[in-house]
């Protein structure tokens, strides 16, 4: 069963698309099973790209705190 790309870690889509290019570039796959990894890679690229944006805000909430030591609240609709 595979799960979905906003359901899994990071760590865990940093590891299926390093899987993911080693099988396409063995090339034993057919087109259509080559086209299905390839969507899958996208899908969990973008995934990760959106989970590494929304920790790069939190960090910068952290930063930006004055020294306070009280943490915000995550709001993910602003991570665009």
């Amino acid at each position: 069963m595979v799960k979905k790309t906003e359901n899994i870690s990071f760590e865990q889509s940093i590891n299926e698309l390093e899987s993911i290019v080693n099988d396409l570039e063995q090339g034993d796959l057919s087109l259509e099973d080559s086209m299905t990894l390839f969507e899958r890679g996208l899908n969990l690229s973008q995934a990760s790209q959106e989970k590494l944006s929304q920790a790069e805000q939190k960090i910068q909430i952290l930063l930006n705190k004055d020294g306070e030591e009280q943490l915000q609240d995550f709001d993910a609709s602003q991570a665009d």
